[in-house]
């Protein structure tokens, strides 16, 4: 039986994986900032707490973020206080290399301090998942219009990143980048937007939105997809039921 920490366990990708660590009999600890069942209390942005957190485990499941620059210190606190152990996997997202927003560059930064830290470990990243889709478009309901951007997007489910993750607990560290996954379908945002729209019974006009600017013509042509055959399995019509 492996020993297992999940950071960002009880987060919307945590939740899935650690459902399906435990599926697979795995002894699985979940770091929080908040004491409960199966929860190890440790601050990833302080460092508090986080040795005694790391101690017995023989892999780290890295999915917790801060959505901003606080990524950098919060990964630096943790391979400090996880230098023995077996394999570190850390989820990332695909195209942060090619894709300039400010967010992007910290979880590269992020990236660079495991791939030097000398921990054997492993980086995945995953295309956009579908409930961040639904909360962009959700979070314009009080518009007349849905904006929906000119580009395309390969949208995953967080179900099939935690089989991926899984997988990835029960291999060796490739010491290196696993295989970009994405979702079963790449669609123009204006589409999404409109299956989003039947299925939320809304009368709203899709309105398509273009915009200058590096980061909008690196999303258009394409950095945020991946290349071969998709991953994931569950569309974004699946999702939204």
């Amino acid at each position: 039986m492996t020993s297992i920490l999940v950071t960002g366990g009880t987060g919307t990708l945590g939740r899935p994986t650690v459902a399906r660590l435990r599926a697979a009999d795995h002894q699985v600890r979940v770091l929080s900032r908040k004491p409960g069942p199966d929860r190890v209390v440790a601050d990833l942005t302080t460092g508090v707490g986080l040795a005694a957190a790391t101690g017995g485990a023989d892999v780290i499941v890295h999915l917790a973020t801060s959505q901003g620059r606080r990524d950098i210190q919060q990964t630096r606190n943790l391979l400090e206080a996880a230098g023995g152990v077996q394999h570190l996997i850390v989820m990332s997202i695909a195209g942060i290399d090619r894709i300039p927003l400010a967010y992007y560059k910290h979880k590269l930064e992020a990236e660079r301090l495991v791939a030097e830290s000398g921990v054997p470990y492993t980086i995945l990243r995953a295309t956009q998942f579908h409930n961040l889709v639904d909360r962009v478009l959700t979070s314009q309901r009080f518009l007349p219009v849905v904006l929906a951007p000119a580009i395309t997007l390969q949208p995953i489910a967080v179900e099939d990143v935690a089989v991926r993750l899984a997988e990835l607990v029960d291999a060796p560290p490739l010491k290196g980048r696993a295989a970009d996954i994405g979702g079963p379908e790449r669609r123009p945002v204006v589409e999404l937007a409109q299956m989003w729209k039947r299925s939320r019974s809304s009368h709203r006009p899709v309105v398509p939105l273009r915009l200058g600017g590096k980061t909008f013509r690196a999303f258009a042509a394409g950095a945020a997809t991946v290349d071969g055959p998709a991953y994931g399995r569950i569309t974004f019509a699946d999702y939204l039921g």
